[in-house]
């Protein structure tokens, strides 16, 4: 799964609440509540009407109600990665042959939105049109065999699918295909007209709220929310002032003074919950520039972050969850992957044991600026698109601590789309980024170390590994890990993954990604939250459907 930044990280510095507009009605009054209306939100700006549930650019991927419409197989949590998953169009699924087989039951009586039956045979051609239309299978699953006969499904795959499984299980909606196989190009073709086996169906879209309503044929008990109301609001302030005033109850966005701006508007009602996930935020040195090809540098810059200060400053200490552990894992989530070499060990800032590392090395110092052991200063551009406040405040961070070693490092506030182009090419020093999460630590450390994904300095079309990093025996930890025949062997991996990631500091982590979101308890009450963990708050996550059936009247 893929927790992006997108408009999520474009704060402003102060939220001034005074002088903001929202879109939308603007109003959540004891009429909307009677009625049983939730307002969710996003800011990410005006809409497109399409509701293609596999396409990331889509208006229901960007809003979240993908989920409200579409179903997955299965749900499950990624608070909690270690937990079964609960049974939701699949009432069972059975892994064999080493993760390459992969046997489904679907459930009965369960209705399409336009009142087919929705069978075996719907969920096998959701398949294999993702294995035909390389453009809808964003996750590059290699499909095999897709077969189906009565209520069973039977999919197989090219490569062991361990690392795959809540792709494959959470994050795929599933579809008709008598609908689908109707369109000349699904990768292109507008859907206006949703037919899925959710519990609401489209009612009204405009580029700034969609609308959904509840149907009376829904498989499971009806949820007590009637009526769903998706306002896409400007930008992150203008979805901070929505939620101050009650207008929106529900959105994930970065609000950098949300006490005062957002929770003491009410406290008695509004929340917030962003409990971490097995994805993190850091820096990313390209390793393909001198002298951040060292790892001896890359650890001594590692070892003077201070992790607490980008938590409680450039996060407001809730957004990005900070990461205690040495091995870059976030915790509670990954408790039971950490090595044993690891599992006390917590991260501390030590300059003077990173001064000692370097000059130990090769480096040395004339007055208080480091220089590398060809005889040069040690120097860096740091940078990101200057609207991410919270990780331009990371920069400024991050620039005070390399100070703190000898290390100038200067912050750019880029303009984002050069910077997404430079990122992509690889023209950068350092710059703060995103890995992918997932159910195990898998996905972020191949997003930091795996050579199957480098492109030389110049060559576009990443998609992770944005630091080339370059290292045989993690690419191969990494493939052992996704295709290993037994827990033993994956442990094994795992735990070598862990030593590489703390002697090669590829990545300097900061915090880790989170699944949470701001939510009112006004007129709605059943949300997860740190004593009910039963989902991940954020509303554009597959569990919003498991949340929206949780919730009832205040």
């Amino acid at each position: 799964m893929r927790l992006r930044r997108k408009a999520v990280a474009v704060a402003a510095a102060l939220l001034v609440l005074s002088g903001l507009a929202a879109c939308g009605d603007g109003t959540t009054d004891a009429a909307d509540n009677e009625a049983g209306v939730l307002n969710v939100g996003m800011p990410n700006g005006p809409q497109t009407e399409n509701h293609n549930p596999f396409l990331p650019s889509a208006a229901s991927n960007s809003l979240g109600y993908r989920w409200a419409l579409y179903e997955p197989l299965v749900m499950f949590n990624q608070v909690k990665p270690a937990e079964d998953g609960k049974p939701w169009l699949a009432t069972e699924w059975t892994w064999s042959e080493n993760y390459h087989k992969l046997e489904l039951t679907i459930r009965d009586n369960v209705k399409w939105s336009d009142g087919q039956p929705l069978s075996a045979e719907d969920i096998a051609y959701t398949f294999t049109l993702l294995k035909t239309t390389p453009a809808l299978n964003i996750n590059a699953i290699p499909y095999g065999d897709v077969t189906a006969e009565g209520n069973k499904v039977t999919v197989t795959f090219s490569a062991s699918q361990f690392v795959n499984q809540m792709d494959i299980l959470t994050q795929t909606p599933m579809v008709p295909k008598h609908q689908w196989e109707k369109m000349s190009d699904p990768a292109t073709d507008t859907v206006k007209d949703p037919v899925g086996s959710g519990p609401y169906t489209l009612k009204t879209f405009t580029p700034q709220t969609v609308t959904l309503t509840v149907r009376k044929d829904y498989w499971q008990d009806l949820p007590k929310v009637k009526e769903l109301r998706y306002t896409s609001y400007t930008d992150n302030n203008a979805q901070t002032t929505a939620l101050a005033n009650g207008s929106s109850e529900w959105a994930f966005t970065f609000i950098s003074n949300y006490k005062a701006v957002y929770v003491n508007k009410d406290p008695q009602h509004h929340k917030l919950w962003f409990p971490p996930v097995l994805g993190v935020h850091g820096l990313f040195l390209n390793t393909e520039q001198k002298p951040f090809d060292n790892p001896i540098l890359r650890r001594a810059m590692n070892m003077v972050i201070n992790r607490k200060d980008v938590f409680t400053q450039a996060e407001s200490g809730y957004f990005y969850p900070e990461v205690t552990s040495v091995t870059g894992i976030p915790t509670p989530a990954g408790d039971s992957f950490l090595a044993d070499d690891y599992k006390d060990k917590t991260f501390k800032v030590d300059v003077n044991g990173a001064k000692k590392l370097l000059t130990d090395n090769g480096f040395t110092y004339q007055g208080d600026s480091l220089v590398d052991p060809t005889g040069q200063p040690v120097k860096i551009t740091l940078s990101d698109p200057a609207g991410w406040s919270d990780y331009i405040t990371t920069l400024e961070i991050l620039k005070d601590n390399f100070s703190d070693i000898g290390i100038a490092a200067t912050v750019d506030k880029a303009n984002q789309d050069n910077w997404t182009s430079n990122v992509d090419a690889g023209q950068f020093e350092a710059v703060m980024h995103w890995t992918n999460n997932g159910a195990t630590p898998y996905d972020l450390y191949q997003s930091m170390m795996d050579g199957a994904l480098y492109k030389p300095q110049g060559q576009s079309g990443v998609n992770g590994n944005w630091g080339r990093f370059r290292n045989a025996e993690a690419t191969t930890a990494l493939d052992q890990y996704a295709n290993a025949a037994d827990d033993a062997s994956r442990k094994a991996a795992m735990d070598e993954l862990q030593k590489i990631y703390v002697e090669q500091a590829p990545v300097l982590v900061t915090g880790a990604a989170n699944a949470g979101g701001e939510y009112s308890t006004l007129h709605w009450v059943g949300w997860p939250d740190e004593n009910n963990q039963y989902a991940p708050v954020q509303p554009t996550q597959p569990n919003a459907l498991d949340i929206i059936l949780h919730l009832k009247p205040a």
